[in-house]
């Protein structure tokens, strides 16, 4: 099969700045079975976007509608970008990473907020919180700080959530919230963690097992995979620049780089394609990028990422004027 490392095409015209969306035309990124066309202005209104200041993670929900996190809130879109529902203020900002899970017919969303140092679970439709995750005094660790980054749930209900940027473990509770255990510690060893950033259930194995996004381990970049109970299984790639987050659908696995880029990995996690990569240091790995900056098919600094039924990926950028892109897959 063809593999390509970066390949972005205009499609109707050159990549230009988005100071008007109605004037900037779709780009073409990726290569093979992973092509995606970019849908300028979406998700904006009146041309501006209305997220507020970005640093956080993608979700989709069974009837297609897209959850973003931002300084301000949760925005809940249409397919087609529209807003149709948000929860703000302080009980919902600044969600560094989103997961969402059908419990029997309803929905929830789970989320790492590091800011406020806790876990959440709340109802997808209603926004209703039911459950807090704070510090874990049971642990014994006397931990002072806590600043989670990274929230997924394993089949059985249990709670996995890494503690990213201050302790670097990543502890279970039960589905009631419960302590369990934890495992890893901060520091470049091969069963250590510097910056436990991003983290998934990778469902392309069977039994499902956690795919961890070490964001800022030396060589830089890497994703490793432990099983449920916190075991070491393997190192899966290095060399990913600064990996932030996962999303898995199917045999392919969708990582956000700091960088300014999405790198997509099949279930051999060979590199299938490279999206959206920025060459430009001045504004890769930025959040001062303003909307009057941005250029339609290149990315900034990439925090989260979100498949959709078709095989479609929203992207959000780590951006100070709130950025979520749709990438159309091209059939």
């Amino acid at each position: 099969m063809k593999r390509c490392w970066l390949s972005i095409v205009v499609v109707f015209g050159l990549a230009l700045p988005m100071f008007a969306a109605d004037k900037v035309q779709p780009v073409r990124m990726g290569c093979g079975i992973m092509t995606f066309d970019t849908v300028p202005g979406w998700g904006l209104e009146n041309g501006k976007s209305v997220l507020g200041s970005t640093h956080g993670g993608v979700v989709v929900d069974k009837a297609g509608s897209v959850y973003t996190s931002s300084s301000l809130g949760v925005f809940v879109f249409s397919p087609e970008g529209k807003v149709i529902r948000r929860f703000l203020g302080d009980k919902y900002n600044n969600i560094h990473d989103l997961e969402i899970r059908a419990e029997g017919s309803d929905e929830f969303i789970y989320g790492a907020r590091n800011a406020a140092g806790e876990g959440i679970k709340f109802h997808a439709e209603t926004g209703d919180i039911v459950l807090k995750l704070g510090i874990p005094d049971e642990s014994g660790l006397k931990l002072t700080k806590w600043a989670p980054t990274a929230i997924t749930v394993a089949p059985n209900g249990d709670i996995i959530l890494a503690d990213g940027y201050a302790s670097n473990h990543i502890f279970k509770f039960d589905k009631t919230g419960k302590y369990k255990m934890h495992f890893g510690t901060k520091g470049n060893g091969l069963k250590e963690f510097n910056t436990a950033h991003g983290m998934t259930l990778d469902t392309r194995y069977e039994p499902p097992r956690l795919l961890i996004c070490d964001r800022n381990h030396t060589p830089k970049g890497r994703l490793l995979h432990y099983d449920l109970d916190g075991n070491y299984i393997d190192e899966v790639v290095t060399g990913l620049g600064m990996p932030t987050s996962a999303a898995v659908q199917g045999d392919y696995v969708s990582v956000p780089d700091l960088h300014g880029r999405v790198v997509i990995l099949d279930k051999s996690n060979t590199i299938m394609a490279v999206l959206g990569h920025n060459a430009d240091p001045a504004t890769r790995v930025n959040h001062n990028v303003p909307q009057d900056k941005w250029i339609e098919g290149i990315f900034n600094g990439t925090h989260g990422s979100y498949w959709d039924k078709d095989g479609n990926l929203y992207v959000q950028d780590w951006n100070i004027s709130g950025r979520i892109m749709k990438l159309v897959r091209v059939k």
